[in-house]
């Protein structure tokens, strides 16, 4: 589930322990595996025909994971290794504006930061700002994977050296942006949530832990909007006074403080987000709009 809402879009299963004495390499056992599983993949909103790839393994003895299988007759699809190469590459924007959520930071020589660089290329000397405080930034130095570089791309962790702003002054869930192209910040926001586990009904007014991208949050369900029909899609008209689990619906919630976000359909990585309630994910949901802040 938290892999579905970070944002994979295709799982490969591994059913191992296939050569244990006791299976032998069974076809009935494998499929048994797989029935049990593939109904909470579906949940979570995973496509079995196109998102899920089953194969048998032994991790002891390593059959299938790096060279073709030879144990077992029923199998006849690429081992584990080659398959993750065949997969779709996942496309960040080298040209789009910078976002980097902050992950950590500590005080060494400066202000250090670290995060993962989702959009945007980031240069030494390149001048940034920070949100959601706002702060203008100057990069000393960067190191990718603990390698110092003057460059970076989508898609690497990086450490970079700032000037410009105190340790202090930079909480994790900041984002470092682009000074032309600048993130969303606020504190109301409507989404598209599901309900997940949860054995009692969610009512307006409901609290939860809101995890998105690198910032946790305290929110409010402040407005259930309406509910969605799983298959069709289609909005109700009323608006529902609760939702229960395996529920679809348009929520309005409320964070606690100020947060970097953007709509789930302009920036993915920033706006899918998990509901967490006393340590268990209740919900997952994506960002449809951000509601301007009254006056």
């Amino acid at each position: 589930m938290l892999a579905k809402t970070a944002g994979v879009k295709h799982l490969i299963v591994l059913v191992n322990k296939m050569d244990d004495p006791t299976v032998n390499w069974s076809l009935d056992r494998y499929e048994e595996c797989k029935e049990k599983l593939v109904p909470f993949l579906k949940k979570v909103g995973f496509n079995p025909k196109k998102d899920i790839y089953f194969m048998p393994c032994s991790g002891l003895t390593g059959a299938n994971l790096k060279d073709p299988l030879t144990e077992c007759l029923w199998y006849t699809g690429m081992p584990f290794i080659s398959h993750l190469d065949s997969l779709p590459n996942f496309t960040r924007s080298n040209d789009g504006p910078v976002r980097l959520p902050i992950v950590d930071k500590y005080k060494d020589m400066g202000t250090v930061i670290l995060g993962k660089l989702e959009s945007g290329c980031i240069s030494k000397a390149q001048q940034l700002i920070m949100m959601p405080n706002r702060h203008t930034v100057e990069v000393l130095s960067l190191l990718s994977d603990d390698v110092e570089t003057d460059d970076a791309t989508p898609g690497e962790n990086l450490k970079l050296r700032l000037k410009g702003i105190e340790e202090e002054e930079i909480l994790p869930g900041f984002i470092l942006c682009s000074p032309d192209n600048i993130c969303h910040s606020g504190r109301t926001f409507d989404a598209q949530i599901v309900i997940i586990e949860h054995k009692s009904i969610i009512c307006p007014g409901y609290n939860a832990v809101l995890h998105i991208h690198t910032c946790i949050e305290e929110v409010q369900i402040s407005a259930l909007i309406c509910l969605v029909d799983k298959k069709s899609g289609e909005k109700s008209k009323v608006r529902p006074r609760f939702v229960k689990q395996d529920q679809v619906c348009i929520a309005r919630l409320r964070a606690a403080g100020t947060i970097c976000l953007e709509t789930f359909k302009d920036f993915p990585q920033m706006g899918r987000f998990t509901l967490r309630d006393e340590g268990k994910t209740i919900a997952i949901g994506k960002v449809l709009k951000l509601v301007p802040e009254k006056d």
